[in-house]
């Protein structure tokens, strides 16, 4: 998933991205541990698109308490 791609969505969107991107990482480490996991470099990906949702969603509420302010 690329950043702009992140970017477009609101708060609730990347909160509910975010608990797909843990499961689903949860799912690759689980085929990992019982050798069935083909795509090793799948889990990084995953790890790094967790990194930039929780950047983005943290961008955004600085956002919103800078305009209220």
């Amino acid at each position: 998933m690329t950043p702009s791609e992140i970017r477009e969505k609101n708060l609730k969107e990347l909160a509910v991205l975010e608990k797909d991107l843990r499961e689903e990482l949860f799912k690759l480490k689980m085929q990992n541990a019982t050798g069935q996991l083909e795509k090793n470099h799948r889990v990084t990906e995953v790890k790094r698109d967790i990194a930039r949702v929780l950047t983005v969603a943290r961008q955004k509420r600085a956002a919103e308490k800078g305009a209220k302010a």
